[in-house]
């Protein structure tokens, strides 16, 4: 979808949970000096007396500031930081940009189609080997590597599977995760060889009787997870009460609890240790279904293991490869779900292409992708003062900007030469994406074009909207450690006021 006529640049800082509750607005401003008024008495409510709001507001045709409350002071973003991530890709890389992954053999296939020797799947962060691609199928999203093996002639590979994942340096999560975000699917491990996401489902049903354990599976099926069957069958009208527990890098997902014996099933996403390894482990059925095998073994290989054998990319032949979607579609994919794993590969893999020759070696993936992140703000003239990240996603709680910052970035990327794709590829209020059932039956509904962010205490928005008068404003409105006094009203329906606001707009500011 392209850029609306006119664009209001907007960075609100909110809730990610679901708004429903209505507001009563203000009549629509017709001034500036009104609409001022309209927002200072919104955030200045008793209720959030013992919360933080930043907010920032700046027409984008005129560059007049129309509103500003602790614009200059720190915030944490939570998934706002992935504006920065995202449009630091698009500059650095453009939005046809594809990621390569790679089939590398010691040498052409013998007489017969024989690899004498390993094939190494060499991965550089593609999130598009995923189930939900290809129509839930994860074999699907296989089958451009296994044609690409078998159009090189390959029929059998007398060598192990070898799954790569060294491309990236560093620990699989980011800096500043809590340990628990592990457990769940946005905290799920970063990989350069990626596959359906890193994480699969497991199903609980209730067993035949009461008392019996429920039935567990895992989707697709796999032995690369083993489940601890932990749980019982209650009585028909118990409901559910279940809890998942998966070890740091470990294989054994443990299940207790209860569910009732008239319960239709219950389904969890799993994160899964070392995705490179379930990556050639799922390859390898996928290639015995074509015909081809292999007498080795599935193994996976990291950055560690690299520094003991290293790859020597230059002796080996590339048999084939798979390139991801561009990037003005991986763009859209992280945006409008919010999604983690996506942004930090992506962090990670422009941490590789701009590591200069020569770089430390102990230098993470991923503090070379915020080392570049920073020379990036600098161009765009964004003081380094005024953003502390240390991963892409927005899941560290550590990561801080003020609305200073982001208003400045939401201003630059409007002038870009990425602007469209930008701008395509953020949530619209009402459409789709995080705003899909957001600023519904207002002005706002596809108008807005925001950025959602969701930590426990830290709620965000940031994007584009258009006045009622057709002025392009840049705002960016931040709430921290907010808690709502009803339970009707969350935080991000204090935020989608701001947006509303805006929308309404009915005057226009001067230069």
């Amino acid at each position: 979808m392209g850029p609306p006529a006119v664009t209001l640049a907007l960075c609100v800082w909110l809730s990610g949970s679901p708004s429903g509750a209505s507001q009563v607005q203000p009549p629509p401003a017709t001034s500036v000096a009104e609409l001022q008024q309209h927002l200072a008495e919104h955030i200045r409510q008793p209720k959030f007396a013992a919360a933080t709001w930043g907010v920032k507001v700046i027409s984008l045709d005129t560059g007049r500031v129309v509103f500003e409350e602790n614009a200059q002071k720190y915030f944490s973003p939570a998934s706002n930081t992935k504006l920065y991530t995202v449009a630091l890709a698009l500059d650095r890389l453009g939005a046809d940009y594809r990621i390569r992954t790679s089939l590398y053999a010691p040498g052409r296939p013998a007489p017969g189609g024989v690899i004498r020797g390993d094939l190494t799947v060499f991965g550089r962060g593609d999130p598009g080997f995923t189930a939900h691609r290809f129509g839930n199928d994860l074999f699907g999203a296989l089958v451009p590597l296994v044609r690409a093996l078998t159009n090189a002639g390959v029929r059998h590979i007398e060598g192990d599977l070898v799954g790569d994942e060294s491309f990236f340096r560093g620990p699989p999560f980011g800096s500043g995760w809590d340990w628990d975000d592990t457990q769940f699917y946005y905290g799920a491990p970063v990989s350069a060889l990626t596959i359906n996401d890193n994480r699969l489902e497991v199903t609980v049903k209730p067993g035949p009787t009461t008392n019996a354990p429920c039935v567990l599976a895992v989707s697709p099926p796999t032995p690369w997870i083993v489940l601890s069957n932990r749980t019982v069958t209650a009585p028909a009208g118990s409901g559910r009460d279940l809890t998942f527990y998966r070890p740091l890098d470990g294989h054994v997902v443990y299940v207790w609890g209860r569910l009732a014996l008239d319960h239709s099933g219950f389904a969890q996403d799993v994160t899964v240790p070392r995705p490179a390894g379930l990556f050639v482990t799922f390859l390898r059925e996928a290639l015995a279904r074509a015909g081809v095998t292999v007498r080795g073994r599935v193994r996976a290989v990291d950055w560690l293991d690299r520094q003991v054998t290293p790859l020597d990319r230059t002796r080996l032949v590339e048999l084939g490869a798979v390139e991801s979607a561009p990037l003005r579609e991986l763009a859209s994919d992280i945006l409008k779900p919010s999604q983690n794993l996506y942004t930090d590969l992506l962090l990670a893999h422009v941490g590789e292409m701009t590591r200069p020759a020569g770089a430390a070696e102990d230098m993470t993936s991923e503090a070379a992708g915020i080392r570049e992140l920073e020379r990036f703000l600098a161009e765009a003239g964004i003081p380094a003062t005024e953003v502390q990240f240390e991963e892409g996603s927005g899941l560290s709680r550590n990561n801080l900007t003020t609305p200073n910052a982001t208003v400045a970035l939401l201003r630059y990327m409007s002038r870009h030469r990425e602007a469209t794709t930008y701008l395509a590829a953020l949530p619209v209020a009402g459409v789709d994406g995080t705003l899909r059932n957001r600023m519904r039956d207002t002005p706002a509904a596809g108008n807005v074009r925001a950025k959602t962010g969701t930590l426990r205490w830290a709620h965000a928005l940031s994007g584009y909207v258009t006045t009622a008068a057709g002025e392009r404003l840049a705002f960016c409105a931040m709430l921290n450690r907010y808690r709502s006094p009803n339970p009707e009203r969350s935080a991000r329906d204090e935020l989608d006021a701001i947006a509303v606001m805006l929308a309404r707009f009915q005057g226009r500011t001067a230069p």
